[in-house]
């Protein structure tokens, strides 16, 4: 067998649309899900530690595995008759932190090390970075969380007239700090995307794209009092979305009347509130103890690959 049979992926928690940047803009979080893949000859084997044990399927049916298949089949090498996988994850489910994207990035990243094993060769050619990104967001279905997860930092993903992604990644500025307040009740995506309606006002459509525009200006630059909140004012999914997760709209016209830039995170229920010197102390007041808050820092790498020899 031609290279490593076993690699380690660790991939970061993402936040998507930071308010008005609606599948676009996406945030890295140093809050991480590690897996150990492992090739094999004794079919599929899935262990699970921390979020989702219990829960999540242990066989052909996990994302993760799922995934390494359709890279496998996408690079054109044999598919392995056995693979294991022990999972150690910290990302919660379906919260709005992007665990399902990081299992998709998490899958791509380890089939693509592990692909000279399976080929028989080393020249085996390798899938690009960008065809990693494309498929991530086919299998996602939207490219604002798979783009933080595989770039870190502060991320902008588009899709051209082709039907390409692509993304650019921006440097967030180190006084602004992302604090994530999970609450302990679940939201389903498909749901929450089923309440958007077709059309929005022009005028609604004109607002957030000047937002999303003075967001990039606000997180990437030395922060203002009073800037990033209203950078982060949204008009075309939260209100729509708050029907589904009444606690959650609650709390953020809470925090946002307190003065703190808040706003779902992704699809919720999740929030993501933007902490500086001038909001860091309005947050505790405003949350019930049901809530957990969890200040985090950017993840700047972005998911990575390890071989266990070089751990």
């Amino acid at each position: 067998m031609t290279g490593s049979s076993s690699v380690v992926v660790r991939v970061p928690a993402t936040s998507a649309n930071l308010g008005p940047g609606y599948d676009t803009l996406g945030l890295a979080l140093d809050l991480y899900d590690e897996v150990e893949v492992t090739l094999s000859d004794d079919g599929v084997t899935v262990d699970v530690e921390g979020q989702g044990a219990g829960e999540v399927d242990p066989g052909e049916g996990h994302l993760i595995v799922k995934t390494m298949r359709a890279t496998f089949d996408r690079m054109g090498v044999p598919q392995p008759s056995g693979v294991t996988l022990r999972c150690r994850n910290r990302i919660p489910h379906a919260r709005g932190l992007g665990s399902s994207s990081a299992a998709i990035c998490a899958g791509i990243l380890a089939a693509r090390a592990l692909a000279p094993a399976l080929s028989g060769t080393a020249d085996l050619p390798g899938m690009p970075d960008d065809d990693a990104f494309a498929l991530a967001t086919e299998l996602e279905g939207h490219p604002d969380n798979v783009a933080p997860c595989l770039a870190g930092g502060l991320t902008i993903a588009w899709t051209e007239r082709s039907g390409t992604p692509r993304m650019v990644k921006l440097p967030l500025h180190e006084d602004v700090r992302p604090v994530v307040l999970i609450p302990p009740f679940r939201s389903s995506t498909k749901e929450a995307r089923g309440l958007l309606p077709n059309e929005v006002p022009h005028s609604d459509a004109a607002v957030n794209a000047g937002r999303a525009a003075l967001l990039v200006a606000a997180l990437t630059r030395m922060p203002e009092p009073g800037l990033l909140l209203a950078a982060t004012e949204d008009r075309l999914h939260q209100d729509y979305r708050a029907p589904a997760m009444p606690q959650t709209a609650d709390l953020v016209r809470r925090l946002r009347a307190a003065g703190v830039p808040a706003v779902v995170s992704g699809a919720g229920p999740t929030i993501l509130a933007f902490s500086t010197s001038d909001t860091e102390d309005l947050i505790a007041p405003e949350v019930g103890t049901d809530w957990l808050i969890q200040p985090l820092n950017v993840d700047l790498h972005g998911a990575g690959v390890q071989f266990p020899e070089t751990r």
